[in-house]
């Protein structure tokens, strides 16, 4: 898989893209990361790729010729350009394991007061990350790759993310591991018994409590 995220800030993402998983993926060969710097593709002659909105209002907003430009240079057959954006589609597990399967990614990350309406007409699909606002779009592309790259064949076993929270429309059980007691808190003795059969329906009805208590509304999806 290639992704490329279009960002006025490609530092941010150093340090995040060079440890823990994302690293691993990317020397297994298995995710190919590229920021690009938008800016670069500015034709002003001041290097501006933000101006003052039509109409009056506050703050500045993104241009649409150096983000058509990168995106052109960028843009493949197989490519899908998502706009990230608070108005967008809340991200889900669900579109992460669907965007997991795509070869290529351009995730276009706003920033100032917003960007220029006619940006949507390059992109296949708007997402956001939760209802608030983000200085930037360079915290939600962080997040999607996170979690799409740890859904990619190979980088951790399949057996970890079909277990994951929103897998399924369960969140999920409660895991434990050494000490046996901590602080007289002890580990369940179901989990103890080496009876896998009551170690699955134990750990079906803890997740079903969970996401009663927690996340009722998970149940009541189709």
């Amino acid at each position: 898989m290639r992704i490329d995220i279009l960002s006025l800030f490609p530092e941010m993402f150093n340090n995040v893209f060079n440890e823990s998983i994302i690293k691993r993926a990317k020397e297994l060969g298995k995710v190919d990361i590229n920021i690009v710097n938008f800016r670069d593709f500015t034709n002003d002659p001041h290097n501006k790729v933000d101006d003052t909105p039509y109409g009056g209002g506050a703050g500045m907003v993104l241009t649409p010729q150096p983000i058509f430009d990168c995106v052109k240079s960028l843009r493949k057959d197989n490519s899908l350009v998502i706009l990230l954006t608070p108005d967008g589609e809340v991200y889900k597990q669900s579109r992460a394991y669907e965007l997991s399967h795509k070869e290529h990614i351009i995730l276009i990350c706003g920033h100032y007061e917003g960007f220029d309406e006619r940006i949507r007409s390059i992109c296949d699909m708007e997402l956001s990350i939760g209802d608030y606002v983000l200085t930037g779009g360079e915290m939600a592309a962080m997040v999607i790759v996170d979690s799409v790259t740890r859904l990619l064949p190979g980088v951790i076993t399949e057996e970890s993310h079909l277990n994951d929270s929103f897998s399924g429309k369960l969140l999920d059980y409660p895991t434990y591991t050494k000490p046996r007691v901590y602080e007289g808190m002890e580990v369940p003795e179901v989990l103890l018994s080496g009876d896998h059969k009551k170690i699955a329906e134990y750990r079906y009805q803890e997740s079903l409590k969970k996401t009663l208590e927690r996340r009722p509304d998970l149940l009541d999806k189709e």
